[in-house]
This record gives structure tokens, sequence and C-alpha cells, in this order.
């Protein structure tokens, strides 16, 4: 384990879980997400610091519900219970739990009582993010109400001696303005916690571990370019050197130039110490891909294909102990709470090649969510485009052309993404938007260039802002930032015509394309 001290979030099928430990880790405090059927002997082994239950899509007083023990209140550990984990706290301990007369969703005002250790630092008025139809009627005895609205009047109870709080609203969303602070509250003056969990100790003490892992032998990475492939790799090219071959398969279905960038940071004139193979597969995967329109059959053909190069490249490399993959901790709760991770099909290995026998995967990123990654490419000095740069689908351009991709729109899309980026930057938003990108349209239509009528295709400008990526709002970019780049892209990138900017938010629709 990574740290001495730790919080565990344990899940009832909230929506929210990651956010949850994404948030007490911004408290510098390692936290980890696991089922709630847990078992309270691997709960004692662990020796958490604290506990904080999820929310959940279900109601406390049903017999099928899912509940934990009721011996976990016994281990003297502090838990915090929010929105279904509240009313699994009051439940399990004898309060009153039942359909509330008025739901509450959204915004809401909350009284709450600032003597409470949970809400100290807090105004006694703030507004919180509320989202059930069931509430706490009564509290369990030994409990008193700390929280309370018009229509929720246990919107939080604490049980001081015993070190149990609760919250009917999400601190652990945005829309909770003081809910940081009510986290940092349960972490430091309820749980005790130093706040050691620093990415500096962290990259040190896994680059000794991968060091010891590996010993004399021999380890490859598929290398996609992206955050999480190039901080798997530049750790172990610091733990093992030239033991670590990395493979990078261009399927020309990057952004523009981003093949030559990758192979500069890691080729031989790069500044790590590493064996460097660039496998140029652009053809081979147009190829793959002529004639094909659906999206997931696109990604299907992408990723098998995408096995096999990196099969024939490790093949010929032979003799290899482990592989490297880029896992972050994301993937690994998305594999399965509480059990094994299982390792899933990954864009950058596509999973397990089965005719090439390697002895383990190393996954050193595991432990890290993204903006986690980013910080520990920073510690490793990888350069700051690299570590900053935009999110990017495993499929890579495949998804952001709707319809067939040929080599044609490939160049479109690269040059019309180029132009879009660029702009973004000249105007100093890119730190303010959390994912912004041009993608193509299978759409044509007639315009009118000089005295020429064309008929060709519609660009679609997409940028949004959000914090986990779960939802996403579209980002008010200026309009004359967005003519700019219209102007420039209608202009310069041959084959377009038009220009859309994409209002959507997500839900409904999502962040990519396809």
């Amino acid at each position: 384990m990574m740290s001495q001290e730790k919080i565990i979030v344990l899940d009832f099928g909230g929506q929210y879980n990651q956010l949850i430990a994404r948030r007490i880790r911004e408290c510098n405090v390692y936290c980890e997400v696991y089922s709630y059927q847990m078992s309270l002997d691997k709960i004692k082994e662990m020796e958490p610091k604290g506990i904080v239950f999820t929310g959940g899509p279900n109601s406390a007083y049903l017999e099928d519900s899912p509940k934990c023990s009721r011996g976990i209140f016994e281990l003297g550990i502090p838990i915090l219970g929010i929105c279904y984990g509240s009313q699994v706290m009051a439940h399990l301990l004898g309060g009153s739990v039942k359909t509330a007369p008025i739901s509450e969703y959204g915004k809401t005002e909350v009284e709450v009582n600032t003597s409470s250790p949970l809400f100290e630092g807090v105004h006694s008025s703030t507004v919180c993010w509320m989202s059930h139809t069931d509430y706490i009627e009564s509290p369990p005895e030994g409990f008193r109400a700390c929280a309370h609205t018009p229509v929720c009047p246990v919107a939080a109870m604490e049980d001081p001696k015993r070190r149990l709080y609760a919250t009917q609203f999400h601190p652990e969303v945005m829309h909770t303005v003081e809910g940081q602070q009510m986290l940092s509250n349960f972490v430091f003056k309820i749980c005790g916690c130093a706040g050691d969990w620093k990415m500096g100790s962290f990259v040190q003490k896994t680059i000794g571990e991968l060091r010891q892992k590996v010993g004399s032998g021999k380890v490859l990475c598929a290398l996609s370019g992206g955050v999480d492939s190039s901080v798997a790799a530049v750790l172990l090219a610091k733990a093992v050197g030239k033991q670590l071959t990395c493979v990078f398969v261009d399927h020309g279905l990057l952004r523009k130039n981003e093949g030559d960038e990758v192979a500069a940071v890691f080729g031989p004139q790069g500044p790590y110490d590493l064996n460097f193979i660039r496998v140029n597969a652009q053809e081979r995967f147009y190829s793959k891909l002529a004639g094909v329109e659906e999206p997931e059959r696109k990604r299907k053909i992408i990723g098998e294909e995408f096995i096999r190069v990196f099969e024939e490249e490790a093949k010929k490399i032979g003799a290899v102990d482990y592989l490297v993959q880029g896992t972050i901790y994301p993937d690994v709760i998305e594999s399965g709470l509480g059990k094994s991770a299982t390792i899933k099909s990954h864009h950058n290995v596509g999973g397990l090649p089965d005719t090439v026998d390697f002895k383990e995967i190393i996954e050193p990123l595991r432990l890290l969510f993204k903006d986690e990654v980013r910080k520990a490419g920073k510690e490793l000095g990888i350069a700051e485009y690299l570590v900053n740069r935009q999110p990017f689908p495993g499929p890579g351009l495949g998804i952001r052309i709707i319809g067939e991709v040929t080599k044609e729109k490939v160049k479109i899309v690269q040059d019309a993404d180029a132009i879009y980026r660029e702009e973004i930057a000249s105007a100093g938003l890119a730190g303010k938007i959390s994912q912004y990108f041009a993608a193509l349209t299978n759409m044509r239509s007639v315009g009118v260039m000089g005295d020429f009528r064309t008929y060709d295709y519609a660009v679609a400008l997409r940028a949004v802002t959000t914090t986990d990526f779960m939802t996403a709002e579209c980002a008010d970019i200026p309009f004359e930032v967005l003519q700019r780049v219209m102007n420039r892209i209608v202009n310069e990138v041959k084959g377009v015509n038009r220009v859309f900017y994409d209002l959507s938010s997500k839900p409904p629709g999502t962040i990519e394309f396809e």
C-alpha cells in the first residue's frame, strides 16, 4: 500500500464513487473504492483511518437493497454516509427511513449546525446538491440532526461519540459549494489523518519497487503517445533503462504531427535511455477500415489490428518477461469492485496477445486517477505538452470521423483540429476548457468559394468543461474566437465549406462523437 494512512469508500452503486475518492485524495490522503460487500475481516486488516458510504439508487428499507454488515459500526472507525449511504446507516442503527413527502433534486439551501466537526468553517446556510426520493424521518438513538432544509428534517446527522456522520446531500460534487471543506473536516478533524499522500514520494517509491520487481528481466510497453502510457513508460525507463522496449504503433489516426512528437520524446534523440520501435502502419489500418461506417465496428477493427501489429513486433523482440499497461484507477474500479482487477481490452495494449508469453503484467499507474497521472508526469520531468495534452480516444480520429475513414478524411480532421487548437491556445483559453477538438461530420453541402460552387464537408467543433468527465457542459467560447477558427478552417483546409459548433451537453450527448 502506498501510504500508511488511508480512507476507504464502500460503493453502494452510486454514480459518484470515483469522485468521492478523488476529492479525498485532493486532501493528500490516500483513498480507494471497494464494494459494500467487503468483509469486516478485510476492513480490519486494511486498518483504514475512515470509511465513506456512497450514494446509490435503492431504498434502504427494502429487504433486498444493498447493505453492509451492522458490525461495521462496532469497529471504532469513523464513518461518513452520503445520500443512500446515510439512509443505510440510519436504517441499520434503528432510525426511520421512508419515502419523502417531497423529493429534493439539484442545488438546495441547507441550514447546518456549525458546532458540528463536520461543518466547522462552513457557513450556517450553504448550497448543497440534493438527489433523493427517500429521507431519514428520524435519526437512530445516539444521533442528532445537524442540518436541515424546509422539507428534509435530517439533511445531516451525527453521533460524535462513535464518530458516525451522515449527509443526505452530496458533498463530493462541485455544486455543493462548501463540500470540499466538509470532506476535509471529516478526513482531518474526525479521522485524524496527516495528509501524507504526495506524488513525489509515490514516484520515487514506485521506481524503486519496479526496479526490484523486474530485476534483470526484459520489459515491453505498447506506447500510444497518450498521457497514461507515456507516464508508465517513463517510470519504467527510470527504473530499468535499456531493459525496456517501447513499441509505438502509428495507426495513422493520431492528431497532426503527433507520431513525430512521440518519436522525438521516446526515440533515440529523446532524453530516455530505452529501446524504441516505431511501426508506421497507416496504410494497413486504412485498408482494414475501408467501407466501414458503423462506429462500434470501427472501434473493434482498430483495436484488433493494434493487437496484431503489436504481436508481430513482440515476437520479433522475443523473450520478454513483463508487459506494461497504462491502466489507471478508474479502469480498475470499472473492472469490478471487490474482486481482482480484470485485465481490460485497452487501446494501447488491446488485451493480452495469445501468442506472446509474459510472466506478468506491470500496471504502475493502477492506483492513480487521470489528474494524478499528470502530476506524476510532471514529477518525472515529462514535457509539459505531453503531460497536459487533451484526452484522446483509443481508436483515435477513427471515431472523430463520422462514417467511413479514409486517408483524405483523416487529413481534413487533422488540419482542422490543429487550427482549432492553435486558436484556442492563442486566445488564452486552453487551460480553461476540459476537452476540445474538431470532428468531421458525414454531411456534405453546397457552398460558394470565389466564383465556384462547392460540394464539401462540414466540420464540427466540440469544447466542454467538466470536473469528472461523467457530465459536461458546452464551453462558452467567445464568438470572435469561433469565427476566427471557422475562417481559417474554410480557407486553409481543402474539402471543407462549413463549420458548426456543437452546443450539446453530456448527457444527452457524449463528449466524443462516436
